[in-house]
């Protein structure tokens, strides 16, 4: 018996509805991250994308009815019970009036009596509307929090300074006629499919390439010709005529899916542009700074006075002065960290700077320390690279590493998208631990990012007791060794220990001899990465650095050290200027003009500016 004709349709709309529900939830899989993510790095210094599963227990709600809010509290989603209010609505009705007689009367049909809520059911009904408008705004910062974090974790601080410098469109004018030609679009193919609407459709096409004309032109309103009006009015006329002939509206909504689309993946790829100069301006030495370093390293080879070292020498071997390190290719950072630290010093003349650079930056280096004066500080510039090569000879890599800096996310393995959370962390880097060995006469240093500002006096680090531990360091719990683990290997390790910050670090020598901290981290290194290139040896800072140090941290006041100041906005001026010192980890460095405007007066405030070369140079950070 042969199929009918409805049965032999019937096969072919199963296949295409099939198609269209996984067409839904394809996407509906990337929206709720049941797809794998990449990991870009973005942050200056080539910053490492760390993922973090979190495995927080989320404790569930007691007690039933109501809605339920989740609301994070310490890292626990709290569930937030809110009263649905009275259910139904009280009439009050009036009494009706009867005969006072005892006659029986003609029965007199009364009209219903208007009736109006209590006040206290308009309240319950004021207070329903109240928490709808309250769960609504809820849900939309949410929405907008989680955003926030998705691409934060794609294009990292990049989102951040992008949402401190969003532009609001105010062109009025350009902004309708892109709302014209979106119409516009979605209804054509349906018109030009119209038997009798020919001179509709050329209408429709005419408006269209003339609007496309004029977008491509200009770009504001005070750009737009005169005449354009006129074409806005006449657009507006096409798109009422194609909205009042009968097309099937999946056809148009099914186009204007398309140009939306279309629209998203353009205003993605935009973003991504703007992420990737937004890093290479992070990344890359500002042209004036360059100018600055170079007319440095030619003074220093026109000076040949400055050949001899006439620096208190005998100042760089001597263990009884506090001698801090600070690893650095960025003379006018190197300049700012000493220069606020003798001034916050109160024995300034007690201080002696180990500045650890590279051979490209060295003699400019030398040539500025030479020339300025720190308070009788002495300064001992050392080429990291010609030391190693004369110290350490056996190790193939020689280039200097400043301090590593990681993107985070942790993410509950039960609630992914709500519990979610990116940290920002710095840690020392491959050349840290060869400071040992280049400084083998000193017992104690304090080491220095040069994004580094110190506000008070440190001498007090001298005087801790730090026991058998080596490295003095503020402890950021909001990272711990078990929430890492996938990255960690099969060393042991204890899962609660903290994680650390590097930007002001007191290290112990002594017993980071004692305790072989530079052949373990050597011993880790050969487990974890198989090949000394510069990639890896980065990648592997993260893991390797929690790990040489665990059980060796002395943890440090927290009002040490506030970091975030190169990509926190949210930052509390009082709480900046009541910290002893202040750490720009983040992208956003002072020097840059990328930088956070609020935060460089800090900076700017221990800046040398009497020099005739940064004039010169045009070098105003």
């Amino acid at each position: 018996m042969k199929p009918t004709p409805s049965q032999r349709r019937r096969g072919p709309r199963v296949a295409l509805l099939a198609l269209v529900l996984c067409s839904l939830l394809v996407p509906l899989a990337f929206i709720f991250d049941r797809a794998p993510s990449g990991y870009v790095s973005t942050d200056e210094r080539r910053r490492q994308e760390v993922f973090v599963p979190s495995f927080v227990h989320v404790e569930p709600s007691k007690g039933g009815g109501g809605a339920v809010d989740p609301v994070p509290v310490h890292g626990v989603i709290q569930e937030k019970k809110i009263s649905n209010g009275s259910t139904g609505v009280l009439l009050h009705h009036e009494q009706t009036g009867r005969n006072s007689s005892g006659v029986s009367a003609k029965p007199k049909v009364l009209p219903v009596p208007r009736t109006e809520p209590p006040k206290a059911v308009n309240e319950s009904t004021q207070r329903k509307s109240e928490v709808s408008n309250a769960r609504k705004r809820r849900g939309a910062k949410a929405d907008e929090v989680e955003n926030a974090k998705a691409c934060q974790l794609e294009f990292g601080s990049y989102c951040l300074w992008s949402t401190e410098h969003k532009v609001t469109m105010k062109d009025s004018v350009v902004k309708r006629l892109k709302d014209q030609l979106f119409v516009a679009r979605s209804y054509y193919p349906s018109i030009a499919k119209l038997q009798g609407q020919e001179v509709l459709t050329q209408q429709m096409k005419q408006n269209i390439q003339d609007h496309e004309r004029v977008l491509s032109a200009s770009a504001v309103d005070a750009d737009l010709p005169s005449f354009i009006n006129k074409k806005i009015e006449q657009m507006e006329h096409t798109i009422a005529r194609a909205k009042s002939c009968t097309v099937e509206c999946h056809n148009v909504v099914r186009k204007l899916r398309q140009i939306l689309d279309m629209t998203d993946d353009e205003a993605h790829f935009h973003m991504k542009q703007s992420a990737f100069l937004y890093n290479l301006g992070a990344q890359t030495l500002p042209k004036t700074h360059h100018c600055f370093s170079m007319r440095l390293t030619l003074e220093y080879f026109k000076s040949p006075s400055l050949d001899s070292d006439v620096s208190p020498a005998r100042k760089f071997k001597t263990p009884n002065h506090r001698h801090y390190v600070i690893l650095s290719k960025n003379v006018l950072a190197a300049s700012v960290v000493i220069n606020s630290t003798v001034i916050s010093s109160k024995e300034p003349g007690n201080n002696v700077f180990h500045i650890l650079t590279d051979v490209q930056n060295f003699y400019g280096m030398k040539y500025w320390f030479a020339r300025n004066s720190y308070k009788k500080a002495a300064i001992h510039v050392v080429n990291y690279e010609e030391m190693i090569l004369e110290k350490l000879p056996k190790f193939s890599t020689r280039e200097l590493y400043l301090s590593e800096e990681f993107r985070v996310l942790i993410r509950s393995t039960e609630r992914p998208t709500e519990q979610t959370r990116m940290e920002y962390l710095s840690l020392f880097s491959h050349s840290h631990f060869f400071i040992p060995e280049i400084f083998k006469d000193l017992k104690k240093v304090v080491v220095l990012d040069d994004d580094v500002v110190i506000q008070r006096d440190l001498s007090f680090l001298w005087n801790l007791d730090m026991g058998d531990k080596v490295n003095g360091a503020v402890e950021f719990c909001g990272v711990r060794l078990g929430q890492v683990r996938n990255l960690l290997g099969k060393t042991n390790y204890d899962p609660k220990s903290c994680a650390w910050m590097s930007g002001v670090n007191v290290i112990n020598l002594d017993k980071w001899r004692k305790h072989k901290v530079t052949e373990n981290y050597l011993m880790l290194l050969k487990q974890q990465v198989k090949n000394n290139d510069e990639v890896s040896l980065r990648e592997a800072a993260f893991s390797l650095s929690l790990l040489s140090f665990q059980h060796l941290i002395y943890p440090l006041d927290k009002k040490l050290t506030l970091s975030g100041l190169g990509y926190d906005y949210g930052i509390d001026p009082e709480v900046a200027w009541s910290s002893a010192s202040l750490h720009y980890n983040g992208n956003m460095k002072p020097w840059l003009e990328l930088g956070i405007l609020d935060y460089k007066k800090y900076w700017r405030r221990f800046l040398i500016r009497e020099d005739r070369f940064m004039d010169e140079c045009n070098v105003n950070p």
